[in-house]
């Protein structure tokens, strides 16, 4: 006679979370997605119309770095000192106060860069921890029900960001600036008091104590110990980072100071990880085995995570490069081109439960076993497919064709399914992948992706601006806008090929907390 297995439970305390996040993200996606057509109608009327367009497009992308550049020192904060109930509620309120200065600095330049850069601090001070600290709700008994509960999570972030899609580029053009970023302030203020009142009821992990024989000191070890009748080349490699990212920063001018500081970053993140995994044995002299291996299996997440860069590339872009090509597009006369956005947000509340119950189940049934690797490599090649088809539809219009924006509907269509494939599942990847001590690290890792995917976007823009490429572009017979659409597509689909090729050397970890 078996013993009957009690049903995994889900955890109380997970609407709070659920219900906070509904409204934090309409309040980020509120005001992010009338960012653009607030800063070309309104901010930048001093710059010329022709340049406007480019401008504008650098600062989105200078503020989504930052959102997901912040992540970083938010998850640091919480490891190391606060915990990330605490940092979470602080941060929120430095975020509340970002939202009030764009509301009442509309007129001002400075005033509203300063209220952007509060929300980058405090959206993405919190955006790791979030998602981490719901993972922290789960243990061993429940765990069958964590990646259900963040499919919920995703469902709600876009079920905010389906509503502020299709209702703030109204109210900016009805009723101001003021109300249109004043509205998600209110929002977030309530997104931070639905928070607070759960604080009774999660499970609160502490902060992890500096730990001897973590990340960062495994690294120098690994990059610092000589081996006799060895080489360094790690240290070689490492020490190429340092002057590349030099000369990045010496070249700030030319690159910007968003992208020069990015650029340095991921120059010397990339030498000193390539140089440290080349020779972590011989960190084993002064650390334990399972510090080392550990480091080396966060260091094989990062390759992963860097591969993912690229689909973030091509999907921010649907807030800048797509709303300027619906821009010039025939549309009613009521219709505002951000609305567009609305489309991504409602086709993803569908396609989750759609995948879920029907599309995966199928497929299994097939023979094929979906891994989130597996998902997450399909999702990046779709994501190229879809800006195969906004290119195709960029050359019909530069042809003189006079386009629909319901055009659009397919690309997006495409790129929604692709984000679902990579972005709803790499949030529970990096949760279960990341060890105990570094579950807010490696998840701002997973948004610092969102970061170098941006970077890229800037950097290709401040190619097209060099005379010599704009002539071999003007060569292919395409226009810049065009050519920048297929060169991204390429590079997904590219990057596509090179993750599920790695993908089939990594071995999946669990680290899920023991149930209590």
């Amino acid at each position: 006679m078996t013993t009957p297995v009690d049903a995994p439970k889900w955890p109380r305390q997970i609407p709070y979370i659920i219900a906070s996040e509904a409204c934090e993200r309409f309040s980020f996606y509120g005001m992010r997605n009338i960012l653009t057509p607030f800063l070309m109608t309104a901010l930048l009327l001093s710059i010329p119309e022709e340049l406007r367009g480019a401008v504008a497009k650098d600062v989105f992308h200078s503020f989504v770095i930052g959102v997901y550049f912040f992540p970083l020192l938010g998850g640091w904060i919480a490891d190391r000192f606060f915990g990330k109930y605490n940092t979470i509620l602080w941060l929120s309120l430095i975020y509340c106060v970002g939202h009030a200065f764009l509301a009442i600095f509309e007129h001002s330049v400075q005033g509203f860069y300063t209220g952007l850069f509060l929300i980058a601090l405090g959206s993405g001070g919190i955006k790791p921890l979030v998602s981490s600290f719901m993972g922290d709700q789960f243990d061993q008994s429940n765990k069958s029900l964590a990646q259900k509960a963040f499919d919920m999570f995703y469902f709600t972030i876009n079920f905010g960001s389906f509503f502020a899609s299709l209702s703030m580029p109204l109210l900016l053009k009805n009723f101001g600036a003021a109300v249109a970023f004043g509205i998600p302030g209110v929002l977030m203020f309530v997104a931070t008091v639905f928070f607070w009142l759960g604080r009774k009821r999660y499970i609160h992990m502490p902060p992890e104590p500096k730990d001897p024989h973590g990340f960062l000191p495994v690294i120098r070890s690994a990059l610092l110990t000589k081996v006799e009748g060895k080489g360094n080349i790690g240290l070689v490699l490492a020490l190429i980072g340092g002057v590349s990212a030099a000369y990045a920063l010496v070249n700030i001018p030319t690159l910007g100071i968003v992208a020069g500081l990015c650029c340095a970053m991921v120059l010397v993140m990339g030498f000193v990880g390539a140089g440290a995994s080349l020779q972590l044995e011989r960190a084993r002299k002064s650390h334990p085995d399972a510090a080392v291996d550990g480091v080396r299996s966060v260091l094989r997440i990062l390759v992963l995570f860097a591969l993912v860069t690229p689909f973030w590339s091509l999907f921010d872009q649907k807030a800048s490069t797509w709303i300027l090509q619906a821009n010039d597009m025939v549309k009613p006369q009521w219709f505002e081109p951000a609305m567009m956005q609305a489309l991504n947000p409602l086709l993803v509340m569908l396609l989750i439960p759609f995948n879920n119950f029907v599309l995966y189940p199928a497929i299994e049934r097939m023979g094929v076993k979906l891994t989130a690797l597996r998902k997450m490599g399909a999702g990046i090649a779709i994501t190229g497919l879809s800006w195969i088809v906004v290119g195709t539809i960029q050359l019909m219009m530069d042809g003189g064709s006079a386009l629909s924006i319901f055009w659009q509907i397919l690309p997006y269509a495409l790129l929604t399914f692709g984000e679902v494939l990579v972005s709803a599942t790499g949030l529970e990847f990096a949760y279960s992948q990341a060890p105990k001590a570094m579950k807010g690290t490696i998840m701002s890792f997973w948004t610092l992706s969102v970061t170098v995917g941006n970077l890229w976007v800037l950097l290709a823009n401040v190619s097209v601006k060099s005379p010599t490429v704009t002539e071999q572009i003007v060569q292919t017979g395409m226009s810049v806008t065009a050519f920048q659409m297929f060169f991204f597509a390429g590079f997904a689909i590219l990057a596509a090929i090179v993750f599920a090729l790695y993908a089939r050397s990594y071995q999946m970890q669990d680290h899920y907390r023991q149930a209590t």
